[in-house]
Parts: C-alpha cells; structure tokens; sequence
C-alpha cells in the first residue's frame, strides 16, 4: 500500500496486490495514510506455500483481471460513515459489569477488565501534570487518527496507570509517532511486540522494579504502562485482528523493563539509551519491537573471558530469520538486545571492562556458520532476492568485509554488522547470574529513545 499510497501522491493509478486475510489490513494503512478506497487485487493463497506454476495460474486467472478493472475503472466514492465521535461524547453507559461486556463486544479493550474512562476520571487523570488534552503529538498513520493527550489519559485510566506516570506515557507516544521507530509495522505477521525499557534516576520512586522478576508482570507501575502500550496501539492506532494486527502467534504485551540505576551508578556504566546520545541521570525511555528472548540460565565464571563464550552462544541462537535484517529486509539493522543481571554486569566492571567492551567482545563471539547465515536469509525465508552468498554480498557492498573473509561455509561469521549493534541493558535479580536475550525486528518499530520531562506542564497556562 505505502507503493501505491507514493504513485497515487504524484498522480499516477495503482493497484495493490494483496494476499486473501490483508485486505483489512491494506484498506485501513490506505485510510489511514489519507487515501481511501484505493483498488485492491486480492492473490489468492500465500504466495510463499506455492509452487511456481500455481502461482502463475493464480495471477492469470485471478489477478489480472482485478488489476485491469483497478486501473480502468474510477475510485468508488467512501460511503457516507458514522464519524467516530468526539472526545467528550458519551457513547456508553451501565454498571461496571455491563461497561466491561460492551468493551469486550466492541474490542475496546485487551480482554482483560478496564477501569471505565468516565470524563471526572480522565479530567482528574491530567489535572496532575497540568498538560493541554487537546495538544496533538502527531498522527497514527496506521488509523489516520491523532495521537493527543486527551487519548492517552483516556487509555491510562483504562489501564489503571498512575496519573505520575503521565511524562512517561507521552514520551512512550512521542515514539509511536517518530518515524525512526515505524509504529504501522506494529501488526506484522511474525507477531513481534514492544519491549519499553526505562532508565534513570526517577525511575525507583515512581514505583518500577528493576530488580527480581523484572521482566514479570506483579509490579504495578511496569505492568500498568507496558499494558496502556498494547491498549493505545489497539484503540487508537487501530492494531485489532479484524484491521492492522496479522500477528501469526503474537505474544502476550510486555512489561517495561527497568534498568537498575543503582548498579548502573555504581559501575559507571551509561543505560542503553546511552547509545542515542542521553546521559546516565537522564529518565529516558527506550523501545523496540523483539521477536523473542530467551533465558541463559546459571551463567557460571568469575572473569569475563570466562562468561563471554556463554553470552555470546544466547545471542547466536536467538537470532535467526531476524538475519534478514542484516540484509534482506533491511541493511545493518539487526540488533539484538543482552539483558545482564546486575552481578554480570559487575564481573565486566570489576575487571576493568566498559560496556562498548563487552559490545565488542559480544561482536567477536556471537558468530554462526556463514553457510546456515546464507540460508536464514535467502533459502529457509524467502525474504531476500537472488539468495546471494555473503561473499557476493560483501563485494558489492552490502555487508561488511568481516562477513567475506573466506569462501569457507564453515566458516563463523557474525549476527551483526558492527559492536554497537549489540544493545546491553542491566537489570534482574542482584544476586543471581543470568542474563535474558532479545531478537528484535529491525525497522519494523526500530530502537528509538526519547528524555521524559517530568516538570509539570505549562501547556494550559500558555493557552489562556
């Protein structure tokens, strides 16, 4: 659609082809972007469980002639639709028990009971920071719709947030609208989800946890904000089944992770949101979207030559079709995240080593065969073109030389482009030698941080 949406900006016809289950999906991004109604050619089947042949019998008995008709004949005019309505109209009313069915009818909520947003709620919400609810910060390009403060109040007390977490509610939507981060791709169908990861210095007195069980909802404050996420992209970013969400699996919304300030003090280590230029006293928020993590368990060594081996073998496995990220799906945009818990990150310290050190040592390590690379990304996904071998792919260019230096497919090659591709965040249980491990889903909701400002708004006093 975003083709079609660039040909139709400059004048020139187009038809989308569409797979069958995307054509929600693909009516609402033109809706969303400003161009409704835009002609669909719908493919039938998945293209990728197909065989040559049939594929081309599809397209000519199928595709074509929605192509012609799309290119021949004029844009049926949108109908006339009921308005959304505004932001202070009631549209529902009730006991809390027949609020909660009507949400759930609906799809306005996560399946889970809300508290009911009435206005003296929201309006009491907001009157904590002093922000303008009719302030707009940009425009959901996935919905059309615009991302104000009245929305995300709206969503917080649905959520059951704490109306001091506000600062950090806007700066997690001043994200959502950033281009860098690539909110429409958030209904991917591989099901990638956000992962929020808090730092700073504020962060232990508005109530997060940074310490055991971190990445496990229980704690009011991370599991209410990761929750409001997943609710404002459903709700007003329009990430439902039935429009934008094509998660195959999907997984359950993730709780912010906190970084343990205390150690990261201690240790002399800046956050990971000091990878884009913020310091460590800065309360920032930093978010990607991780196709899935898991757990190194009982990392056993007490130097860090010792524990690197371990470390970098969890990166290696996590990372797989993710590769194309490398180069495929994107260029040099695979980077996936080392969660340490505070103990490892002290064995670094201890030893003298910073975290670029680690980033580097990580680099090094994390290698896989340049033959099962080759298939990540050309043969076992179909997802780059001309399943090129990475010696092609360096001399033209598109990797590195370190990805090229033999014809070897034996050979170990790396996940990512370069250290700083490695993002490393501490946080856990302080006595205990894990750490987690994230693949994350390059551009499709890129790593993008923003400084939360916490001093209480001027907005209303500059409006009147």
């Amino acid at each position: 659609m975003r083709a079609s949406i660039a040909a139709e900006s400059v004048g020139i016809p187009s038809v989308s082809i569409v797979c069958e289950g995307f054509v929600g999906q693909a009516s609402a991004t033109g809706r969303g972007m400003g161009y409704d109604g835009l002609p669909l050619a719908v493919m039938a089947g998945h293209v990728d469980a197909q065989s040559t042949d049939t594929m081309l019998v599809n397209v000519r008995d199928v595709v074509v002639d929605q192509v012609v008709a799309g290119l021949t004949e004029p844009i049926a005019a949108a109908g006339d639709e009921i308005g959304e309505p505004a932001a202070l109209d009631a549209v529902a009313s009730g006991t809390f028990d027949e609020l909660q069915r009507l949400f759930l009818k609906n799809g306005w909520s996560d399946g889970l009971p809300i508290v009911p947003p009435t206005r003296e709620r929201v309006e009491s919400f907001l009157a904590v920071s002093g922000h303008d609810p009719w302030r707009v910060l940009g425009v959901a390009t996935s919905s059309g719709r615009d991302v104000t403060i009245w929305s995300i109040a709206v969503n917080a007390v649905m959520t059951g947030c704490d109306p001091m977490h506000m600062p950090i509610l806007i700066a997690i939507a001043e994200i959502l609208v950033d281009p860098q981060y690539g909110a429409e791709h958030s209904g991917n169908t591989t099901g990638a989800d956000a992962l929020i990861i808090l730092a700073g210095p504020s962060a232990q007195g508005l109530g997060f946890n940074s310490r055991a069980g971190a990445l496990r909802d229980g704690t009011h404050a991370n599991t209410s904000v990761g929750r409001w996420l997943r609710l404002y992209l459903r709700n007003v970013f329009g990430f439902t089944t039935d429009a934008h969400d094509k998660a195959t699996f999907g997984n359950t919304f993730r709780v912010v992770l906190t970084e343990d300030h205390d150690t990261l003090d201690d240790i002399g280590w800046p956050p990971l949101a000091g990878d884009f230029g913020f310091e460590r006293n800065d309360d920032t928020v930093t978010m990607a979207r991780m196709n899935s993590g898991a757990i190194v368990g009982s990392v056993f060594g007490s130097t860090p030559d010792e524990i690197v081996p371990y470390l970098a073998d969890g990166l290696a496995r996590i990372s797989g079709w993710d590769l194309t990220h490398v180069f495929g799906l994107g260029i040099a945009q695979f980077r996936p995240l080392l969660v340490l818990s505070p103990i490892l990150a002290r064995t670094f310290a201890d030893a003298g080593w910073s975290r670029a050190d680690v980033q580097q040592a990580m680099f090094e390590h994390a290698r896989i065969p340049a033959w099962r690379f080759e298939k990540l990304i050309g043969e076992w996904s179909n997802l780059t073109s001309g399943r090129r071998t990475l010696v092609q792919l360096a001399e033209e260019g598109h990797v590195p030389a370190v990805f090229a230096e033999s014809g070897d497919p034996d050979r170990l090659v790396p996940i990512v482009t370069g250290a700083n591709k490695i993002a490393i965040a501490v946080a856990g249980d302080p006595t205990r030698t894990n750490a987690y491990v994230f693949s994350n889903d390059g551009p499709h909701g890129d790593w993008t941080a923003k400084k939360i400002d916490f001093d209480y708004s001027q907005d209303l006093v500059c409006s009147i």
